[in-house]
């Protein structure tokens, strides 16, 4: 190992362990700590780590908060591992909004303070500020944690207060807030419109905004990361004439929404995005209401992988 390049070493060999090893050697040197925490290294590692076998589960329940591993051959999960919260937080006091490359942005449900949380290294960073910046209304807001061209990882903030919306840009390198413009339509601040957290895929964060009642209006809205602009788009062509839902799914970078419509029978397609454009690549037969509840919350709870 003594003769082996500190490059082969860390890009060969450690970009291929776990997270919390991998945090661990960070304190073998001061060379070691600074190539750990380069982009480059971050990028490489998240790459290795998105296969099947190292796959995990974050829980959080009550006061508590648990890893475990996914055994993707039977769809079980492995022994499960507790994780600490380093900040104080009370019962049922912790959300998950958003998610990337295993970095989590949190509300806490108490005091509405969004925080951006590494559950392997414990590091947390508030981002409330007192000019009233960083806090999260449930039903009103919406988030989204992506990272830009210039590998600075942000946090997209939709606030809907009084009957203005409000969109606000975080930049973790940066470490402040400032505001963008939201150029669509403005009816979407009603609170009539549920908005969906954001998912990040291939430069866009995407969000689902659909109007409350039976033949509402349902879009999806795109943000591009890197030009700052927004832009609307037709949700798939599922039928009206019912409840609508979707969930936004990133697979292996390609986009797609798990869309769910009807009253007393559910049915379930899946459809993944081409340019502008939907394409159906599977359907589900009718299922009672019952059972599509567990299949959208199994869903939203992969999200939180």
């Amino acid at each position: 190992m003594a003769d082996l390049p500190t490059h082969t070493i860390l890009f060969e060999i450690l970009t291929r362990l776990p997270a919390k090893d991998v945090g661990r050697s960070k304190s073998v040197c001061k060379q070691w700590y600074a190539l750990l925490s380069t982009q480059d290294f971050v990028k490489i590692h998240c790459s290795r780590s998105v296969v099947s076998s190292n796959q995990r589960v974050l829980l959080i329940d009550d006061l508590t908060c648990s890893v475990r591993p996914i055994i993707s051959n039977n769809n079980d999960y492995g022994p499960s591992s507790t994780v600490t919260f380093p900040f104080h937080h009370q019962n049922n006091d912790v959300s998950i909004l958003s998610h990337l490359n295993g970095l989590l942005c949190v509300c806490l449900n108490h005091t509405y303070e969004l925080l951006l949380w590494n559950p392997t290294t414990t590091a947390f960073k508030r981002l409330s500020t007192p000019d009233s910046h960083g806090f999260y209304i449930n039903n009103l807001d919406a988030i989204g944690l992506y990272v830009d061209a210039d590998d600075d990882y942000k946090v997209l903030h939709i606030k809907r207060r009084s009957g203005v919306l409000g969109v606000y840009v975080y930049s973790r390198e940066v470490d402040s807030w400032r505001n963008i413009p939201f150029i669509t339509r403005q009816e979407y601040l009603s609170p009539h419109f549920n908005w969906s957290a954001g998912t990040f895929c291939g430069g866009t964060l995407y969000f689902t905004v659909c109007e409350c009642w039976i033949g509402g209006m349902n879009v999806v809205i795109c943000f591009d990361v890197n030009s700052e602009q927004f832009k609307e788009i037709s949700f798939p062509p599922v039928p009206s004439n019912g409840m609508v839902q979707g969930v936004l799914v990133n697979v292996k970078n390609v986009f797609h929404m798990f869309a769910s419509t009807g009253m007393f029978e559910m049915t379930i397609d899946l459809w993944t995005l081409q340019g502008d454009y939907w394409i159906k690549v599977l359907s589900c037969p009718p299922i009672p209401p019952d059972i599509i509840v567990i299949v959208v919350r199994y869903n939203t709870l992969c999200d939180k992988w």
